[in-house]
């Protein structure tokens, strides 16, 4: 049986950025778009087309639809290569890295590609366009190792009853859902104090 809630393979991404972030896209369904993630829906159409096609004596496929039982997964990856007996998921990614959370994406998708082929997934690759670099990514079992707890983590805030704290730092400044996650006013019990009294009941006064 497959474990419970399912985690989406963006959602350890996500996650990984900002665990308020994710929960609030993942499990209360809050979007809003900014220059960034349209950016990246334009940098993603020619991956979101799932035209596939060979090129340097490789299958590319796009848009390839993931799932694993065995960890709760579901997802798709950008693209797959495929050269002989070997499997390489590939991450397009419009910005620059931000710590390890593609990495980590990008093992998710190794983990369901093994499951769902019976393949050995060694490793993987970035494409980050803001540098036109092709980052290659080892899936070793440290990154194994670190990609199973973050699921693990990401499928326990998914089922607290709490939201992640806001963490109120530069990452909130270029996040599309600072107008719904609020971090200049929740970050701290003393903000919400002082919101609560100059904004909420001050109004009936």
């Amino acid at each position: 049986m497959s474990p419970e809630p399912v985690v989406p393979i963006s959602a350890i991404e996500h996650h990984a950025y900002c665990p308020r972030q994710a929960a609030l896209i993942h499990v209360d369904g809050v979007w809003a778009d900014n220059a960034h993630t349209v950016r990246g829906t334009r940098g993603h159409r020619r991956v979101d087309s799932g035209k596939g096609r060979s090129e340097r004596g490789r299958t590319v496929l796009r848009a390839v639809p993931l799932w694993s039982e065995a960890y709760g997964l579901t997802g798709r990856a950008d693209a797959v290569e495929i050269a002989g007996d070997e499997i390489v998921p590939v991450e397009y990614k419009i910005g620059t890295r931000h710590g390890d959370a593609a990495r980590l994406q990008l093992c998710a998708q190794a983990l369901c590609l093994e499951e769902m082929t019976g393949v050995p997934v060694r490793a993987g690759a970035i494409w980050y366009s803001a540098h036109r670099r092709r980052d290659r990514v080892v899936i070793d079992e440290r990154l194994r190792a670190s990609t199973l707890a973050a699921i693990e983590a990401v499928r326990a805030a998914f089922t607290s009853p709490r939201l992640p704290p806001a963490v109120d730092d530069r990452r909130c400044t270029e996040c599309q859902l600072a107008g719904h996650c609020l971090p200049d006013v929740v970050a701290s019990d003393h903000r919400v104090e002082r919101y609560l009294a100059n904004e909420v009941l001050a109004c009936g006064s």
